[in-house]
This record gives C-alpha cells, sequence and structure tokens, in this order.
C-alpha cells in the first residue's frame, strides 16, 4: 500500500527514552524522502515536534491540526507547511483521520491512547479501513499489546485484532509496512 499523507499521533513529550526521539526524528525524515506528507497534532514541542522538525528539515509537507485549547497556550508549530485550527479535540481527530491515507502511534500519553482506541473502534464499526501502525519502539507498547490480547482472548473484540493494528519496532519497519 503507497501512502501519500500519513496521521502520527504521539506525545506531546518526548518521554524518558531518548530511543522515542530518535525514532520519531527517523520516522519524519523517511516520510520526507519518501514524499509522504505528516498529518499530525500541529504542537512544537515532545516527540509531535521532532517528527514535524525532521519531516520540514527534509523539505518535506506538514499539516497541523491544533485545537483553539492549544494555541491559546502557545503550543503551536509555527515553522510548519500548514496549520489548520479546529474548535476541539473531537474535530482535531476527525480531520487528521480525514486528511491521511494511514496511521502510525507513537510513543504517548493519554491522548494518543485516546486516538488510537479511537481509530480502532471506527475501523472495527466499518467506518473506516486505513492501516493503523503501532510503533512499539523500545517496547513501550508491550503491556497494551497484552492487554489487546487477552481482550482477544477473553471475548471481548468483535474480529481477530492483528486484522486491525500493526505492530513495528521501528520507524524504518512502518516506513516499509506502508511502501
Amino acid at each position: 500500500m503507497q501512502v501519500s499523507s500519513l496521521a502520527v499521533f504521539c506525545g506531546s513529550k518526548s518521554g524518558n527514552n531518548s530511543i522515542f526521539s530518535s525514532e520519531a526524528k527517523k520516522l519524519g525524515a523517511l516520510m520526507a524522502e519518501r514524499k509522504i506528507t505528516l498529518i499530525y497534532g500541529g504542537g512544537k514541542v515532545g516527540l509531535m515536534g521532532d517528527v514535524a522538525d525532521a519531516v520540514m528539515q527534509g523539505n518535506g509537507h506538514v499539516v497541523g491540526v491544533i485545537p483553539d485549547l492549544l494555541v491559546e497556550w502557545e503550543q503551536q508549530h509555527l515553522g510548519i507547511s500548514e496549520l489548520r485550527v479546529v474548535s476541539d479535540m473531537h474535530v482535531r481527530k476527525k480531520t487528521m483521520y480525514e486528511l491521511c491515507d494511514a496511521a502510525i502511534v507513537l510513543p504517548g500519553g493519554n491522548g494518543t491512547l485516546d486516538e488510537l482506541f479511537e481509530m480502532l473502534t471506527w475501523n472495527t464499526l466499518k467506518i473506516h479501513s486505513k492501516k493503523i501502525i503501532l510503533l512499539n519502539c523500545a517496547h513501550f507498547y508491550d503491556h497494551l499489546v497484552g492487554h489487546i490480547m487477552m481482550m482477544q482472548e477473553q471475548g471481548f473484540l468483535y474480529e481477530d485484532w492483528k486484522d486491525r493494528l500493526i505492530i513495528c519496532s521501528t520507524a524504518q519497519e512502518a516506513i516499509n509496512v506502508l511502501s
């Protein structure tokens, strides 16, 4: 599957492991190299800032989608190709997902998990069928993947979770899945 735009959901913080930032930067560089537009949350800090900066440094195209609330906190990235300001977090997620061909989820906090599970739910309900990749760098998501397996084993999922979520360990592996 060749993609021209990729939503990246990730933390507005960098986390405690430098591998997270390194993989975000590698992902951004690979996206720019392959002319894949970045669709992301519009922030200038954390992993969000890392991936956006890497795409821009590679002369790629970046579309940020940020809610008014975060603009008021001055968290928006002013050095990207395009910044769309939307009314709230729900509109942000919907807009990001409408603009992309597929999505990658990097390490992050509550908001990142919210984005992951909303996309998976939409996919299960056949609202869309876009690929969703979980970038499990440095084993960040091992426990979550284990929990998803438990949900499957205990009969709470309507289909095999592996049909909806692709697990990758590196940015290179994730980009290769999309090529």
